[in-house]
């Protein structure tokens, strides 16, 4: 009697997010094509793009390369550990790539579980916004490739109080003088500093 043959073995993957970041001249036609190639390299090595969202131009952490501002690329997509590598060799040969961070999401991923939205994986031009507070920001907030909101100011802290001046004794006496106030205690200078320049910094962090 023929015995059945065994099922395939599950690879399990991996689900990753990479943020890269293209100088602010770039314009739409050169940033799509970055974005094709990341999409090459994914689907070479047997991954799959499950988001993409161009985040616009925002401010970086610190300046690279003289520029203070660039523009976000977000990536989501399963693969195995060759892909990661890959793409962020790739990124690294683009001059238009000025810094790039990759964050492992998820493990043991069945790769034929995975679903696409064919919408989520279109790449939009977006305009300049005025930044505002989005998840996207806290996002890039969090792996330090955007500055964390400045802390609010402390208020000046009260000074000591001032002593009151002694009683005169009931007993003729010279009168009592009154008491010196002692002078404020200085507001104390703001500890945070601005980002310094960072040029030599490598495009890669993960």
């Amino acid at each position: 009697m023929a015995t059945a043959a065994a099922a395939p073995k599950t690879q399990w993957a991996r689900e990753y997010e990479t943020i890269y970041i293209l100088r602010p001249d770039v314009d739409n036609a050169t940033a799509e094509k970055v974005v094709g190639r990341a999409r090459d390299v994914v689907k070479r090595l047997g991954g799959t793009l499950t988001k993409l969202d161009n985040w616009g131009k925002r401010r970086l952490a610190y300046p690279i390369e003289k520029n203070t501002r660039g523009i976000f690329v977000y990536l989501k997509y399963v693969g195995f550990g060759d892909l990661v590598a890959e793409l962020e060799r790739n990124l690294r040969l683009l001059d238009e790539v000025v810094r790039f961070q990759t964050v492992l999401l998820r493990e043991d991923i069945d790769p034929a579980t995975v679903e696409v939205d064919p919408e989520e994986v279109q790449y939009l031009h977006v305009e300049d916004e005025d930044e505002p507070e989005d998840a996207e920001t806290e996002r890039a907030r969090s792996l330090g490739m955007i500055p964390r909101a400045p802390r609010p100011e402390r208020p000046s802290e009260a000074g000591p109080a001032v002593e009151a001046a002694p009683v005169a004794e009931a007993e003729p006496a010279p009168v009592a003088e009154a008491a010196e106030e002692p002078a404020a205690e200085p507001v104390g200078e703001g500890a945070s500093k601005g980002a310094e320049d960072d040029d030599d910094k490598p495009k890669g962090g993960g």
